[in-house]
């Protein structure tokens, strides 16, 4: 019981890697007989809840900010820490085959109407600063604050999209790819906002052994492909 104790791992992963960390978990388990549970949310929420003594292992966040929030605090293992994903920008609409748009040129606010832009929370999830740092950076923003449907996570943003709740919405590349009810109309430049960067972790007094053994995987050719065919580009080697 002990060995089978020691074979489980608990991973915290930002809701936009579900896709495609499922996929990895799934063969990580095939290959290892090892049990991976992943709980999926906004990287704010699951940085609070390992703040609160949540028992996860590894922490894989969707941007470095709430990863250095809790380093500094002594709650993640800095000698495990890598820079694994990338990702890119997007601006999606409901339905297939939505015509593309300029963004340097198109009034967004008035092609919402009184419509809702779908959105992650702008001041706390990554994918919602990320955007709201677009928006600002192209001249968008003023005009479509007051038109933002807030969402938890960015899958709940794709969700009122996908759903045909907002017309429009501000989501991952990789999110867009996992939905076949969405469009993308246009990629944000990649220098109207910070780079987009998921640091994956140990969490520390988790199970150290099996947290290094799974983030071994994640940086394994197999992984790689994984994210690769999801649209994520791999940083860590």
């Amino acid at each position: 019981m002990a060995a089978m104790a020691q074979a489980q791992i608990t991973v915290f992963a930002a809701a936009s890697t579900k896709t495609a960390l499922d996929e990895a978990a799934a063969a990580y388990q095939s290959a290892t007989a090892r049990t991976v549970t992943i709980s999926y949310a906004g990287s704010p929420a699951l940085a609070r809840q390992i703040q609160l003594g949540a028992p996860a292992d590894v922490f894989l966040s969707a941007n470095p900010g709430w990863m250095d929030v809790l380093q500094q605090e002594g709650l993640v293992d800095p000698a495990s820490r890598l820079d694994l994903l990338t990702n890119r920008l997007v601006l999606i609409a409901h339905g297939n085959g939505a015509a593309p748009l300029d963004l340097s040129a198109a009034d967004l606010g008035g092609l919402l109407g009184e419509g809702r832009l779908a959105m992650a929370l702008t001041d706390a999830v990554p994918a919602g600063i990320y955007g709201k740092a677009a928006l600002m950076a192209l001249g968008q923003w003023t005009a479509v604050a007051p038109k933002v449907a807030q969402a938890a996570n960015v899958r709940a943003a794709l969700a009122l999209v996908a759903s045909g709740e907002a017309p429009m919405g501000v989501v991952y590349a990789t999110d867009a790819r996992a939905d076949s009810k969405v469009s993308v109309i246009a990629v944000f430049p990649e220098a109207s906002h910070p780079r987009i960067v998921y640091p994956a972790a140990a969490v520390a007094g988790g199970n150290a052994a099996e947290a290094k053994v799974f983030l071994e995987y994640l940086r394994s050719p197999e992984a790689r492909d994984i994210f690769l065919r999801h649209g994520f580009g791999v940083l860590a080697e």
